[in-house]
Parts: C-alpha cells; structure tokens; sequence
C-alpha cells in the first residue's frame, strides 16, 4: 500500500525559503516517479517539479524554474523540494504524488508534471501540506 505523508508547510515572508519533504512507503522510490503538485484557492492543481526515481531526472515548471529544486534520498525513501526567492503567487496547498514507472521506466518525466496521475498506473497522493507566502 502507497502511503505519502507531506511536511514542512508554513507561512514565510516573500523572498524566502522552504524545504517541503515527502516520506513515502510501501514502495521502492527508484521505482517511481515521483511530484510536487500545487492548487490555490480557485485555481486547477498543477504540476510544480517531478523527479524519476531510478536516475534522478527532474522537471519543473517554468513559474518556479531556477527557485524550486527536487531532490530525491533513495535510502531513505524521502523526496524534497526547496523552494526559495518564494513569491505570494507560490502560496497554496502542496501535494506530494507517486506513480510506478515499472511497466514504462521511459515515461517522460515532463509528461508526469503536466498532464498529473494516469488512470490504470498504481499511484497516490499525500495529504498536502499548506504554504501561505505573505508578508
């Protein structure tokens, strides 16, 4: 059974930082790919960064390029996401999300960030984690 529990939400002044972590279990994290996914008030999820478990390849969406880095801990099946020079526009409720890449290891790991969780692939979501930016 996939479980992922978020951590590391908080209000933070614009410009600066958070680390948000994602402890996953029942699975082998290089076996997965696995996201950081954002929604805001009114506003649709959308895919933040995502990381391939078996090499460590990553994505992010351009909002957050250059300020958003994922990072993956294979030993100790955590994933994280850094986020500094934080914005308002960041504020929302952070899910943490995983999908077995085993039957398509080549699964592009764009694709995961943009188009979110397919239908009929083992996956799951975490609880999410709220990040409010305000001064």
């Amino acid at each position: 059974q996939l479980q992922l529990v978020e951590s590391g939400g908080g209000l933070v002044q614009p410009g600066g930082s958070l680390r948000l972590s994602c402890a996953v279990s029942g699975f082998a994290l290089e076996s997965y790919g696995i996201g950081w996914f954002r929604q805001a008030p009114g506003k649709e999820r959308e895919g933040v960064s995502c990381i391939r478990g078996s090499d460590g390849s990553t994505y992010s969406a351009d909002s957050v390029k250059g300020r958003f880095t994922i990072s993956r801990d294979n030993a100790k099946n955590t994933v994280y996401l850094q986020m500094d020079s934080l914005k308002p526009e960041d504020s929302g409720v952070y899910y943490c999300a995983a999908e077995d890449f085993r039957s398509d290891p080549d699964y592009s790991i764009q694709a995961m960030c943009v188009r979110g969780l397919r239908w009929g692939h083992t996956n799951d979501w975490g609880q999410g984690t709220q990040v409010t930016v305000s001064s």
